[in-house]
């Protein structure tokens, strides 16, 4: 008996491990490195308050989603028709057009990596990168290899997140006075920002994993808890050090172009910062980042059409990945944006959508206990989910505008 339960908490904990992992890396991507450096550069250290909102906002989102899709035993578009019938078509639509959104950023985002690792042209880097997430996909082998070497670059990107924020002796004490007090509030760039770090599909992969893994039921509910506060503790840091970072190269009178068709503002920064050496293994980082995302987006946005039919198995979703994969490749060919402009309309268009699944499920905590084993949901988390959701929405409106005006312009 002992052997079992040590054999499960081990299975527990590498299901945690994998959940936080798959979760941090999809919060400080290629969308979010992009994003980060655009709005920095255009705005300084008033987005220090940005940064900050989008990382209270994704505590309170990830809490609520991991523990209520954990509690149900329900992927978020069974859930969704399950409280409220229809809506999960209505969700999984969304998700699936902002998981395309998403993979059109990702492909521009490994084509930049590509463009600052060799120079190659971002958009043929993006088409060959395409393919190769393709062959990735479909070889399993080269699947379990490239989670290990995402472990690996991971930590380097991290590494040299933290290194540029010591090389370029960022303002720290204006940064904190903006994060609480900013001179000016831009809607847009939170709303994008959090979109990149906590929309769309984004705000269920991880919840999936566990489920995936069978860490579900009120007997988890603290370790999943736990390891949600982990997640976000993670990515909050991260995308703090990397703004301060940025913030220094800009203070320090650095021009980043973030306007022209293959300009790569994350490249500059760290060019600025680290040298060429520094561009160059932040451009192999961006590239792995970019090709893992694209397969992340078009996985789990498929996932979600099982909703149409409980007949539809894996070889039919390992199929349709592919085929989106596709359809993103011959888009991002076909459009002729800049890849910047790609990566930070994606984080907006889907912070746009993200208030719609969050109402479901704060519906769900507030109303559907018999959908939870009858767990009593704290009353504290559903008043904070209550507002963050009415926040999201205000910002959605404000912000909408502004974030096809951005798309349109470029």
């Amino acid at each position: 008996m002992t052997q079992l339960a040590h054999d499960f908490t081990k299975a527990r904990r590498s299901s945690l491990i994998a959940a936080i992992f798959m979760m941090a890396t999809s919060a400080i991507g290629p969308g979010f490195l992009t994003q980060t450096t655009t709005f920095t550069a255009t705005l300084g250290a008033a987005f220090a308050f940005g940064i900050l909102a989008s990382i209270l906002i994704d505590f309170v989102v990830q809490l609520n989603v991991w523990r209520i899709v954990t509690l149900t035993r329900m992927r978020a578009a069974e859930l969704a028709n399950t409280a409220i019938p229809g809506s999960g078509y209505l969700l999984t639509v969304l998700v699936v057009f902002g998981g395309l959104v998403f993979s059109l950023g990702n492909i521009a985002g490994a084509g930049l990596g590509l463009n600052a690792l060799t120079g190659l042209d971002p958009k043929w880097g993006g088409a060959f990168s395409a393919l190769v997430a393709i062959a990735i996909f479909s070889s399993h082998r080269a699947g379990i290899a490239m989670d290990r070497i995402m472990m690996v670059l991971g930590t380097l990107k991290v590494g040299l997140i933290v290194f540029a924020a010591f090389a370029t002796h960022p303002p720290l004490g204006e940064a904190l006075r903006q994060a609480v007090w900013p001179d000016f509030i831009d809607f847009a760039s939170i709303t994008t920002i959090v979109g990149g770090t906590v929309g769309g599909y984004i705000t269920y992969a991880g919840a999936h994993r566990l489920l995936d893994r069978g860490v579900v039921g009120v007997q988890n509910i603290e370790v999943v808890s736990k390891a949600a506060l982990t997640g976000i503790l993670v990515t909050g840091i991260a995308r703090y050090v990397l703004f301060l970072a940025v913030l220094g190269v800009v203070a320090s009178g650095v021009v980043i172009d973030v306007s022209g068709q293959g300009a790569n503002p994350a490249a500059q920064a760290f060019k600025a910062a680290a040298g060429d050496i520094g561009m160059m293994a932040f451009g192999l980082v961006l590239w792995a980042a970019g090709i893992s995302s694209v397969i992340g987006a078009s996985y789990t946005s498929m996932s979600f059409i099982t909703v149409f039919s409980k007949r539809i198995d894996e070889r039919v979703r390992n199929l349709s990945t592919v085929a989106f994969i596709l359809i993103a490749l011959v888009l991002y060919m076909m459009l002729g944006k800049p890849p910047a402009a790609l990566l930070v309309f994606a984080g907006g268009f889907n912070g746009l959508i993200l208030p719609l699944g969050l109402s479901i499920f704060m519906y769900v905590g507030w109303r559907r206990a018999d959908l939870m084993e009858g767990y009593h949901y704290p009353r504290w988390l559903l008043v904070l989910g209550v507002v963050t959701c009415l926040l999201s929405w205000f910002m959605a409106f404000k912000s909408a505008g502004a974030i096809f005006a951005f798309i349109n312009a470029a």
